[in-house]
């Protein structure tokens, strides 16, 4: 497997250039960084905490780095207008020399959608318009004219120029339902997920039933995960996944992943530690412990 770091978004920008430095230099695979503007409550209250603006801060990820992915995990199409994003995405891609890949998904943060005005529409209304979107998305990275008469987006000959340096930008969906499932199957290139070993391998298997039903060869779609990491056994209990153990057993958990067909890990680093020196030395010695040794 590839292994790539989340940095945290609400860290100081020089903290999330310095750890995409340290790992571009160490040989991993991407950077990630969420799109939100607020941190999660799980309803509409606000909450107080820093949050620095995803596509902000991927133009100087992409300055300071030369071998990694970069890329968005994921960007709303609620709040996303589809235009915006594929000329966001191909410029990023020029200043990367084609390292962008772009990660989408329908919307889900009650908060920030209600602070700013925007509309979360019913799970239904939602994905209609998130398939609208990537297929214009899509159109834009790739044809020289882009026209589409949909229920939610009406695009009349509008091009995206420049192209992408890649002959074709990825796109990434983060998705578990099984209608999203079968919209990424039939047109995103990468699918993302949280999840241990064992719950991953039963969402992947649902994205393997939906390549079936669509006729796609599964083995033609990246997969990825998302899980934290807690090598030294302090990491409180948490809503997210979290594999804990030595650095033998996460080095089996990792070949688990591995087996359930995952070909990238993503670590993200809201645990590895209250300031930038501790979490440079844990990943650092996650690098050394862990995938090193894979």
């Amino acid at each position: 497997m590839k292994f790539s770091l989340w940095p945290n978004a609400g860290r100081r920008p020089s903290e999330i250039l310095d750890a995409a430095r340290q790992v571009d230099d160490a040989g991993w695979y991407g950077v990630w960084v969420a799109d939100h503007y607020m941190p999660n409550t799980g309803d509409e209250s606000r909450a107080a905490g820093e949050i620095h603006e995803a596509w902000a801060l991927l133009p100087a990820i992409a300055a300071v780095t030369e071998r990694v992915r970069v890329g968005t995990l994921v960007s709303p199409t609620s709040v996303h207008h589809p235009a915006v994003l594929a000329n966001r995405a191909a410029t990023l891609d020029h200043l990367s020399g084609g390292r962008m890949v772009l990660g989408l998904g329908a919307g889900w943060q009650v908060n920030e959608h209600a602070a700013y005005g925007i509309d979360l529409e019913p799970p239904g209304a939602r994905v209609t318009r998130f398939e609208e979107a990537i297929r214009i998305v899509r159109s834009l990275l790739t044809e020289d004219r882009t026209t589409f008469a949909g229920k939610v987006y009406a695009i009349s000959d509008a091009p995206c120029d420049p192209k992408p340096v890649q002959e074709q930008l990825p796109i990434l969906v983060g998705t578990s339902s099984p209608r999203m499932l079968r919209i990424t199957a039939r047109h995103a290139q990468e699918w993302n997920t949280w999840g241990t070993p064992e719950v991953a391998a039963e969402r992947r298997a649902g994205l393997v039933a939906a390549c079936e039903k669509v006729g796609r060869d599964v083995a033609t779609m990246h997969s990825s995960v998302n899980a934290l990491i807690d090598l030294d056994g302090e990491t409180p209990a948490t809503g997210r996944a979290i594999l804990t153990g030595s650095a033998e057993q996460l080095v089996d958990r990792m070949g688990a992943y591995a087996e359930a067909g995952f070909d990238e890990f993503i670590l993200p680093d809201g645990n590895l530690g209250d300031t930038a020196a501790e979490r440079s030395d844990r990943v650092a010695r996650i690098k050394a412990e862990v995938i090193d040794r894979l």
